[in-house]
């Protein structure tokens, strides 16, 4: 089974879908309202599981009641996590288009790592996504000496990412991502992409070549997570086996079928890879 270990945030999501954006100072009544885990790594841990990887997931997490409600509602990912916060995001999405906007703590207090042999011996692919330098940078330099590929979500720029990208194979870029690709090759990453909602996703490697694939037309009716599930999925495509470049297209189908879902998406992802081909390879 092809094993993913995602690193770094974590938080407990509050999504509300509304009509339409509040103005500031205005009340609006929401038209739904769900409690989920979110952040990068986690709804990529979630995304590789309801792919049939088997995911693994290091974060921080509060000893506490909302800690310990997203650490049960992640099952059954493989949790294993430091002392730390846990972050509450809140998300509004706007139900004509899915279009969100989330204000988030992130991760705000420094944690160690534990030990990380069985973690990485149980690994495939390494999934990082640049929160709790405490843990992505131990885990980056042990799965580059171990000879795991290393996939960084680059969201925006974080200072820790002068001392990650070196470690890093793949560098999975937003479309607002500060560098460009030259400036992400100069830190010595061989696989560059850059992810651009509906637009086609790009590539470039260290060698020149450059490439484009196409993203499939969905109704988009939640893009909230969207990008940590491409991750993910592009993660699991590596774990089993798939070629760099060709994993973009199928990280870009399993995405397609995120913001296509409204509620339980990671049911929704489930039943999607149950029927392709009747298989659940990538």
């Amino acid at each position: 089974m092809a094993a993913v270990l995602c690193v770094g945030l974590t938080t407990l999501d509050v999504t509300q879908r509304v009509d339409e954006f509040p103005e500031p100072g205005q009340k609006v009544r929401s038209l739904d309202v769900v409690l989920s885990p979110g952040g990068p790594a986690a709804n990529a841990a979630r995304a590789v599981a309801a792919l049939g990887g088997r995911s693994s997931l290091l974060t921080a997490l509060g000893a506490d009641a909302l800690g310990e409600f997203v650490r049960a509602s992640l099952d059954p990912v493989q949790v294993t996590a430091v002392p730390g916060t846990t972050p509450v995001s809140m998300v509004v999405v706007r139900d004509a288009d899915g279009e969100r906007t989330v204000v988030s703590r992130n991760a705000s207090v420094p944690v160690v790592a534990p030990d990380l042999s069985d973690l990485l011996a149980a690994a495939d692919v390494v999934l990082l996504d640049g929160h709790h330098e405490g843990l992505v940078i131990p885990v980056a330099q042990q799965a580059k000496a171990a000879g795991l590929p290393v996939v960084l979500d680059a969201g925006s720029w974080k200072p820790v990412l002068d001392h990650l990208l070196p470690l890093v194979d793949v560098a999975a870029c937003a479309s607002g991502f500060e560098l460009s690709e030259a400036g992400v090759h100069a830190f010595g990453v061989p696989l560059v992409i850059r992810t651009q909602g509906a637009a086609p996703v790009t590539w470039s490697s260290r060698d020149g070549s450059t490439g484009a694939v196409p993203v499939p037309a969905v109704e988009v009716k939640d893009t909230n997570g969207a990008g940590d599930v491409w991750h993910g999925a592009y993660a699991y495509a590596l774990a089993t086996g798939a070629d760099p470049v060709q994993a973009i297209g199928f990280a870009s189908e399993t995405a397609a079928v995120r913001v296509g879902a409204v509620g339980d998406w990671v049911e929704r992802l489930a039943r999607w890879q149950d029927s392709r081909s009747g298989s659940r390879s990538c």
